[in-house]
């Protein structure tokens, strides 16, 4: 059973940072693209910073310079660094990432979500 599972949210005053961590366990024998989306009460879920498994990254205009992603091939893993937050970055950020696994038999791809942890930027 293919799993994500992220930690690292909570509450922040703004200008303060947090740093999010997701991990993908499983019968998994690829890992491409992952990433960090968003959704705030009321908004449309949007990309937060995508990182590919070579290592290039793209990030929402919001954010550029003062989150940055980063990622661990070898232990499946993704990281959001998050700085200089604002109170508009208050969200539910979900961990993606597209994946081959196996079932033992067949072999497929296709993207993967966490359960999501909640950020809150608040005085």
């Amino acid at each position: 059973q293919v799993q994500l599972v992220e930690s690292g949210g909570g509450l922040v005053q703004p200008g303060g940072s947090l740093r999010l961590s997701c991990v993908a366990s499983g019968s998994i024998l690829t890992v491409y693209a992952m990433g960090w989306y968003r959704q705030a009460p009321g908004e449309q879920r949007e990309l937060v910073a995508r990182i590919t498994s070579g290592g290039s990254t793209n990030y929402a205009d919001s954010v550029q310079g003062r989150f940055t992603i980063s990622r661990s091939n070898a232990k499946n893993t993704v990281n959001l660094q998050m700085n200089s937050l604002k109170p508009e970055d208050t969200a539910v950020y979900t961990c993606n990432a597209d994946l081959v696994t196996s079932d033992g038999r067949t072999y497929s791809r296709r993207a993967y979500w966490g359960q999501g942890t909640q950020v809150t930027v608040s005085p």
